[in-house]
């Protein structure tokens, strides 16, 4: 099978585009989903270029390209439909995190070999969730080569309703979409056992997420700054502190309660100092972490029903960490590093 065969058998047919709100559909029904829900592509995978409309009038265009590597991002015995749902899904979080709508994505896909029943699973796994989201495939490139995957996604948002990182303010409530924790302990346990002694749920959420365009297009004008969290709810949190204060032009820091942090189901039967780590430090959550005035409490209580008020950000720069006795410690923005191991 040359390139072209496999571009054609496995890419080239993809599942009709599910509309916004229907069943199985990623994307909500919003006020303006029946104008960002109109494709812009003019002509997809067969020609040197696909060709799309310049975004709606109005709108800028968003773009993220993520790489997933074999031993890196994924353990080399993960179910290829689920490296093809979690190359393209953590891209498309990039989306969400900024409250964009998605508009198309392309794959760079670099083989050892050409495993017809590994491309099969594998082109499921992607093309069926970018039908839930309406993100076709609109071109990339194949090559031999360890297995690599990039993606890169396009979106658009309106003028002056992305949702960018650097937007937190002194006295701004932080929040998270969802629990934390559960893929990373699913990572730490499957370097010493096989996926199936590993509790369902962290598999999972390690394998199978799902970007939160719900809550990200639900914070469009509510939220002064968010992000993703891919690294570590820590680490994470000190970029957004960061970009945040230099665009103020002085520092920010942040109080967390560690009460109040939602840790999944999976972790709590551990001690909870461990679980506690996972949750602060583990990567590959792919909730939402953002800002909002606490005037706006009860507006993201309603929109976003799955998110918690976690801490505050400060005017003092440093993170700490508060526990049920009030005291407080240091919190060190530690995530996921990929040049430390």
């Amino acid at each position: 099978m040359n390139e072209f065969d496999l571009i054609r058998r496995y890419f080239e047919r993809q599942p009709p585009l599910l509309r916004p709100g229907e069943q199985g559909s990623l994307l909500p029904v919003t006020q303006t989903s029946h104008l960002e829900g109109q494709s812009l592509l003019q002509l997809g995978i067969g020609d040197d270029c696909a060709l799309l409309r310049g975004p709606l009038e109005g709108a800028h265009l968003a773009v993220s390209s993520d790489m997933l590597v074999a031993g890196r991002h994924f353990f080399h015995d993960t179910d290829a439909a689920a490296i093809g749902h979690k190359a393209l899904a953590v891209n498309l979080s990039d989306l969400a995190a900024m409250g964009a709508w998605p508009v198309g994505f392309t794959l760079a896909l670099a083989l050892p070999e050409t495993d017809p029943h590994w491309l099969e699973g594998f082109s499921q796994g992607l093309l069926t969730l970018a039908s839930r989201a309406a993100c076709p495939l609109i071109g990339g490139d194949t090559t031999r080569g360890p297995l690599t995957l990039s993606i890169t996604v396009l979106g658009q948002v309106p003028h002056s309703r992305a949702l960018r990182r650097d937007g937190a303010q002194a006295g701004d409530d932080i929040w998270v979409s969802g629990e934390l924790g559960a893929a990373a302990l699913a990572v730490q346990l499957r370097r010493t056992q096989p996926a199936q002694t590993v509790p369902i749920e962290a598999l999972q959420r390690l394998n199978w997420p799902l970007p939160r365009f719900d809550v990200g297009l639900a914070l469009r004008g509510v939220a002064s700054a968010a992000m993703d969290i891919s690294d570590g709810l820590a680490g994470d949190l000190a970029h957004l502190l960061a970009a945040s204060g230099r665009r103020q032009g002085h520092a920010l820091g942040a109080v967390l309660d560690s009460r109040s942090l939602p840790l999944a189901a999976c972790l709590r039967e551990l001690p909870p100092d461990e679980a506690l780590v996972l949750a602060l430090h583990g990567g590959d959550d792919y909730e939402l972490l953002f800002t909002a005035s606490p005037e706006l409490a009860a507006t993201v209580a309603q929109r976003c029903p799955t998110a918690h008020r976690i801490g505050q950000v400060t005017s003092v720069s440093g993170m700490l960490l508060s526990d049920a006795k009030r005291r407080t410690r240091p919190l060190e923005p530690r995530g996921y590093d990929h040049f430390s191991t």
